[in-house]
């Protein structure tokens, strides 16, 4: 099972500048390699069959006849073989000459699209000798066969549809592909003769990036390479293969040698973009609805590969970039997180916020975010009332943790044990206080709570929640308890991201005596501490050994939620991006233990406190997720079970 993905390539051949049999040559050379590899759908350089520098020779009839007798034979050469390739050159069509993408697969040519928009400035002159396509829509015999002229094609093969602009059009106001996306395409091939200059490779990247963003679309983009004339311009064999806006695969510019740059599109995952943005189905409508253009579909009976295997990277941490993206994240993020607890503020007139100091990454980010927010608005960090409260699991580690924190950050320190309260209550309700079970670990998460609340009472002022969207994806929280606050400034961070968040503040944004405190915190294992310590005085009860590793339920929230994809798919990619970390039945354990938690654990989530929207993905009811407390779990656990 392939999952929706579908292998795509653009290759950078070795041309010599009109010699159509030689670069008809190099062509199939690079059409088997990639047959061999499995790609389904293959893009050629603008004008690759003739090259696209030939200037004035486009006159020349001769050329014109060579072109079509290297077209004939890789057409020939196509029989039996399962891709489909996409070759470019000139073609007569009613005495005028197009500069033309043609789509061949298995002996036949699928269609004939032409360029529209002719770049007639500056080192451009292509107007010299080719025509817009932009009127034709005719049938041609090419190689004895009837083929469609058309710019206005969609390819439709049984894993994607496909369309086709060539190198201008790109860079059009409005470009085709827009169109093209709007009738059905998943997957945008451009052909190019994209020039060289400085600074302009980013550009075009920019712009590829930005069209398959808008276009919710594949984009898989090849331009010339070695062997066109550098006469006056150098080119460079760009090939580039994008999704939605990411890219997959890139060429190695300047290079003497040809190129295939392969990767897979996830159209399933495009699909389901598609599906979600309402504006780009009303942006199908109002097309349809003022572009009197009727697009021609073609059915492509092609063999699609039973078992595909992935070589584009999987990202085992979604929710996490690297390198200096992760920097700007954090600090956009921090940001986003203080102008939200801002706007509260100041909305409610109120100068004072309580925070439970566990000396865990949670609490300890909240506490940064509210510091960081009194600061902005001028207020006394001594209205940040941090609240220890100790209770039969606290460690000295998160203890002194907690109280140095508070300290070097300067804010109202308070501590309130809850032990000898939950005692009580134990008696209360008569429960034994050796049965460590959930009764036990429950009700010190709300004794906590209530005395959080009552201060907050006492002091004007509001309570400031510390969950994380890990924990409100599994349901581990609560239920009014931690669970429940009047402003939760984390509720829309995972678990995999608290920690970069605080190490960020530590190494940039922070004074040198809170420094060591916020890295040693992020140095703590994961716990509610609820549980009595060990012998040794260290954590006994540690989240991840209980409900799973954060990182692989982060990964799998991340595919369900923003995507949809099915356990199956999950599971797949999941032992892709983990590969040499957690075994098949480690993941399938807690892909199981995730669903059976996520649907079980909803009627926490429908009502959920506000809190700011800091990425793509948010459970807040009020927000990106809505969902039944009682929808049935029952047929993704049955596909867990039958991985």
């Amino acid at each position: 099972m392939n999952y929706g993905f579908v292998k795509v390539a653009a290759a950078v051949p070795h041309v010599k500048i009109a010699d159509c049999q030689y670069n008809a040559r190099q062509i199939l050379l690079q059409v088997e390699e990639a047959e061999r590899q499995g790609v389904e759908i293959l893009i050629f350089p603008e004008l690759s069959v003739t090259s696209y520098t030939c200037a004035d020779l486009f006159a020349q009839q001769l050329l014109l006849e060579e072109s079509l007798a290297a077209l004939e034979s890789l057409v020939t050469a196509s029989t039996n073989k399962h891709l489909i390739f996409v070759i470019g050159m000139p073609l007569e069509v009613e005495a005028s000459l197009l500069n033309c993408a043609i789509a061949i697969h298995n002996g036949k040519i699928l269609g004939v699209v032409p360029k529209i928009y002719l770049p007639n400035y500056k080192e451009f002159y292509e107007m010299r000798w080719f025509a817009s396509g932009l009127h034709y829509d005719t049938n041609v015999v090419l190689c004895k066969q009837t083929v469609r002229v058309s710019p206005y094609q969609i390819f439709e093969t049984p894993s994607c549809r496909f369309g086709i602009e060539i190198c201008e059009d790109m860079w059009a106001t409005i470009p085709p592909s827009s169109y093209l996306a709007l009738e059905g395409a998943d997957i945008i091939l451009n052909m190019s003769a994209d020039n060289e200059g400085t600074g302009k490779q980013d550009y075009v990247r920019s712009l590829i990036s930005q069209q398959s963003a808008r276009c919710l679309a594949g984009y898989v983009f090849a331009s010339c390479g070695f062997g066109e004339s550098t006469t006056d311009v150098v080119f460079s064999g760009n090939g580039l293969i994008y999704e939605n806006g990411a890219l997959l695969a890139a060429s190695k510019r300047f290079s003497l040698k040809p190129q295939i740059i392969t990767s897979e599109i996830d159209v399933e995952r495009l699909r389901t973009e598609r599906r979600v943005n309402t504006t780009f189905a009303a942006c199908k409508a109002a097309h349809r609805a003022y572009h009197n253009i009727t697009y021609h579909h073609t059915p492509v009976e092609t063999h699609v590969p039973s078992e595909l295997k992935l070589t584009r990277h999987i990202e085992p941490h979604p929710f996490v970039p690297s390198g200096k993206e992760l920097d700007e994240r954090c600090e956009e993020i921090f940001a986003i997180q203080v102008a939200g607890l801002a706007q509260r503020l100041t909305h409610i007139h109120c100068k004072t916020v309580v925070i439970g100091i566990s000396g865990g990454l949670d609490s300890t980010l909240a506490l940064l975010v509210a510091t960081r927010t009194f600061d902005k608005l001028g207020l006394d960090r001594q209205g940040v009332i941090g609240i220890t409260m100790p209770g039969f699991g606290t460690t000295d580690r998160t203890y002194n943790n907690a109280l140095h924190l508070m300290e070097s950050l300067g804010v109202t320190i308070r501590e309130i044990s809850i032990k000898q309260a939950c005692i009580q209550h134990f008696q209360d309700i008569n429960h034994d206080i050796d049965k460590h079970d959930v009764t036990y670990e429950n009700s010190q998460a709300r004794e906590r709570t209530q005395i959080l609340m009552d201060v907050a009472n006492q002091t004007n002022g509001i309570v400031i929640g510390t969950g994380d969207l890990s924990e409100l994806a599994l349901g581990w929280a609560t239920y009014n308890g931690d669970h429940m606050s009047m402003y939760a400034v984390n509720t829309s961070i995972p678990k995999t991201l608290v920690k970069h968040l605080v190490v960020w503040v530590a190494e940039h944004d922070i004074d040198s005596s809170s420094r060591a405190t916020l890295l040693d915190i992020a140095d703590t294992p994961i716990s509610p501490e609820l549980i009595p310590a060990d012998e040794q005085g260290n954590i006994r009860q540690k989240t991840e050994d209980l409900v799973g590793p954060y990182e692989l339920h982060d990964f799998f929230l991340y595919q369900f939620f923003r995507f949809g994809f099915r356990p199956a798919k999950i599971f797949y990619l999941a032992q892709i991006a983990f590969r040499n970390q957690y075994d098949d039945s480690t993941i399938k354990k807690w892909l199981k233990t995730f669903f059976k938690r996520f649907f079980a654990q909803q009627f926490k989530r429908s009502c959920l406190p506000d809190g700011p929207k800091v990425g793509s993905v948010v459970l807040s009811p009020r927000g990106d997720w809505r969902m039944p407390s009682d929808a049935s779990s029952s047929l993704w656990i049955e596909e867990c079970e039958r991985l």
